[in-house]
């Protein structure tokens, strides 16, 4: 029988649908990711020849055996890992650990996984690339140096269980220096103008403009300025001294790249860096689609490049024409040019057939993997779509020498935003009002002056999506670590994610502090960002690896030297962080600590006084009950030994029985009130968006909890909610079945035990 082929892939899900496309001549197997690695117990390279020492990964002898077998019995190996620097190393390493050699294996990538790309790809194989090999080697090889030096010296100067990292280090550096940017921030004082206008003829539209100033923009830093300006226009007249009507054309966003997807994913889907990558690479690997068969719906989801290929440009053209119609597709085919510093290697995130329209297949996909491919599919769809087109009209009103102006703008052509619209960070707009059709030289009614008084406010903390995309902009790290890096520094605690945003700790300050000092290279934006560049010119050639790692050791190493004998019995100490709760024994405000669960709050007089509670986060929203605050609190289930979250009112087991309240609940209390009882809505928790409800029983906006989206895990009444009674008997029921089927099989054991001794004092007799 003629020896089949093998392809080595990644992960089970990539082989079972590449197989399906290769059929019967190839073996498709997963090599579970890396197959090799440093040593995890100790540094593992060679500081004067940067000589890596490699060994198999403890719990892969039996993979790597059955890999090594199903080598040796095929005629070509294929080594098919993911196509970027880590994937090539991989294959690298397979070809090693599994002693193939190197004229049998050859190296295979799929951009997207579809039966086109996996057969063309067969088709065309290729040696490994040495010098993707090599910049993925400098990169894990630095790391680890930084890693296994560093963080022993913030073990013993700080606290157990830190790390340190180009990468991290740096990203910590900037949460913290914008906390500093806020603390240090001066409000300033500035005042507003409106005014409300209307025309002379009645019943002929009002209209609010907007004090701008006279000739040029002014800024009214004060009270008395805003009153000069009050005084000077209140008997004046308003006449009408520009009117501009143009049509504004507003292009679509670029296709998704990493950093893009990760951002508008967290603003839009509310989801983590780390779980949008992690079910983007379930649309890469394939997904089992009713009517179609295993397909991988998007393309490759690690890139930092912007092309489209012409095969799915045209593809984009045809359907966007068939759908919308002509008129929605640009005179010009959209060709979008990468960053500078982009390795291009891939084209942009982009579905692997764009006529694969989400909602057809919905039903085949779990709710993130639908609403991931959604965001994908439109953002792609509306990259070729044509400029929307606003009608826009700007009215600048005169009084006494002082301008105030008026603007709005209405679609008049949805183009791409019939499909997609790009979200943002900041908050919305708010809506303008239509104006009225003015003419130059008219005379308008002043109905009211409104002064208004402002606060300049401080920078936003970063979010998950805004770190990334500082980290893009300043060239910091690469598509592959920006969601490693933000769990990092969020599972350290360097930072805590308060709402959507991320602000610096304590100890991530210490950290922070403790490295600029000691070692101002590793967390300074432009020389990592620097760093990057080297590893690129090791990928194209440019550059030897390890002597990128020399040039880089020597000075780090005398930073390191010169660092251990300053803090030479030496402990730096983290202040307490403290929160506005009080401690319900002794009275003190209390700190925030970290334990085994998590953060929790503990009194600071310990050990003389031991008191502990959940850490409280402030909700929004009011309770329904008493109107008091909403807090988010955590507890720890005795029997599981696991952590849970809930919600309640602050003055929940409150020893002031006037104020004590029982309002409890699982639900995550949201920003918007209902629209008819005005009571704070609420959503159902995990991961993903949910959708408010409102929770009053007497409001006729009320959703029952059947409603809500919850499991149904009992018999349910007439109505559609679980009765209590049905809920305690299923459960009885449940725990009955279990116990009996518990008793069965310990009853056929022991059986099986006596039959088995029978036979061997059987045998025994006989000898």
């Amino acid at each position: 029988m003629a020896k089949k082929n093998l392809v080595i892939v990644e992960s089970p899900a990539k082989a079972k649908t590449i197989g399906k496309y290769l059929g019967p001549d190839y073996e498709v197997k997963a090599s579970m990711g890396h197959v090799r690695d440093l040593p995890k117990s100790r540094m593992g390279v060679d500081v004067t020849t940067f000589e890596p020492e490699y060994e198999n990964i403890a719990g892969k002898k039996e993979t790597i055996a059955e890999l090594s077998k199903a080598a040796k019995a095929s005629q070509r190996v294929y080594l098919a890992t993911d196509p970027d620097r880590e994937g090539e190393a991989i294959s690298w390493h397979l070809r090693s650990a599994l002693g193939v050699p190197a004229d049998k294996t050859c190296r295979v990538t799929f951009n997207e996984i579809t039966r086109k790309v996996v057969t063309e790809s067969i088709a065309a194989p290729r040696d490994i690339d040495q010098n993707l090999v090599d910049a993925q080697q400098a990169r894990r090889v630095l790391d680890r140096i930084v890693g296994y030096q560093l963080s022993p010296l913030l073990w013993k100067k700080i606290r157990r269980g830190l790390s340190a990292g180009r990468v991290q280090s740096v990203a910590t550096r900037m949460a913290v220096e914008r906390e500093e940017e806020i603390r240090a921030f001066v409000p300033r004082e500035y005042w507003s103008i409106t005014a409300d206008l209307a025309r002379i003829a009645p019943n002929l539209g009002g209209f609010q403009a907007e004090f701008y100033g006279r000739g040029k923009k002014m800024e009214l830093t004060s009270q008395e300025q805003a009153q000069k300006v009050l005084d000077a226009v209140k008997d004046s007249p308003f006449t009408v001294i520009s009117v501009k009507r143009q049509d504004k054309h507003r292009a679509p966003a670029p296709p998704f790249i990493t950093s893009s997807l990760q951002q508008e994913a967290s603003r839009k889907l509310n989801m983590t860096p780390r779980r949008t990558m992690s079910v983007a690479q379930q649309l890469y690997e394939g997904v089992d689609v009713e009517g179609v068969g295993t397909v991988g719906l998007i393309t490759y989801m690690r890139t930092d490049s912007l092309r489209l290929s012409e095969e799915a440009l045209a593809a984009a053209r045809r359907f966007i024409t068939a759908r919308y119609g002509k008129e929605y597709y640009p005179e010009k085919t959209r060709r979008y040019k990468s960053n500078s510093g982009a390795q291009d290697a891939h084209e942009a995130i982009r579905p692997s057939d764009v006529t694969l329209e989400p909602e057809a297949i919905r039903k085949s996909l779990t709710l993130e993997q639908y609403r991931l491919y959604k965001l994908i599919w439109s953002r792609f769809l509306a990259c070729q779509m044509a400029s929307a087109v606003y009608d826009s009209v700007s009215i600048e009103v005169e009084s006494a020498g002082y301008q105030f102006r008026a603007s709005h703008s209405s679609i008049k052509f949805s183009g791409f935003t019939a499909v997609y619209e790009e979200g943002r960070d900041d908050d919305e707009e708010a809506p303008q009002s239509p104006l009225p059709d003015l003419k130059v030289g008219e005379k308008l009614d002043l109905k009211k002056l409104t002064p208004d008084q402002h606060f300049t406010q401080p920078p936003a903390r970063y979010t998950e999506a805004t770190l990334i995309k500082a980290l893009e902009e300043k060239g910091i790290g690469r598509p592959s670590t920006y969601a490693p890096t933000v769990s990092t520094i969020t599972d350290r605690e360097y930072v805590v994610k308060e709402g959507k945003y991320l602000r610096a700790t304590p100890l991530g300050e210490v950290v922070t502090g403790l490295m600029r000092e000691k070692f101002p290279d590793i967390v300074d934006t432009a020389f990592t960002a620097q760093m990057e560049g080297e590893l690129d010119k090791v990928e194209s050639g440019e550059a030897q690896w390890k002597q990128v790692l020399a040039d880089f050791y020597g000075n780090f190493d005398r930073e390191l030297k010169q660092a251990e004998a300053d803090l030479d019995g030496e402990r730096i100490k983290v202040p307490d962080e403290e929160s506005d709760e009080v401690c319900d024994l002794c009275g003190r405000k209390m700190v925030v600590k970290s334990g085994r669960f998590g953060r929790f709050l503990a009194c600071p007089g310990y050990p003389e006084c031991t008191f502990t509670k959940p850490l409280v986060v402030e909700m929004p929203g009011r309770c329904p009950k008493c109107g008091g605050r909403l807090v988010k609190r955590t507890g720890v289930s005795k029997k599981a030994k696991k952590q849970y979250t809930y919600y309640c009112c602050e003055h929940l087991n409150s020893k002031d029985e006037r104020k004590k309240c029982d309002f409890m609940t699982w639900d995550v209390p949201v920003k918007d009130n209902c629209p008819i009882c005005g009571q704070t809505m609420f959503k159902l928790s995990g991961r993903g968006f949910k959708r408010p409800f409102c929770a009053n029983p007497e409001c006729s906006n009320f959703t029952p909890e059947d409603k809500r989206g919850y499991r149904r895990t009992a018999a349910a009444s007439s109505d559609g909610a679980e009765k209590p009674a049905e809920k305690k008997s299923a459960a009885k029921a449940a725990t009955k079945k279990t116990a009996a089927k518990s008793a069965a099989k310990k009853t056929a054991s022991k059986t099986t035990a006596k039959k088995t001794a029978a036979r061997r004092s059987a045998k025994k007799s006989a000898k």
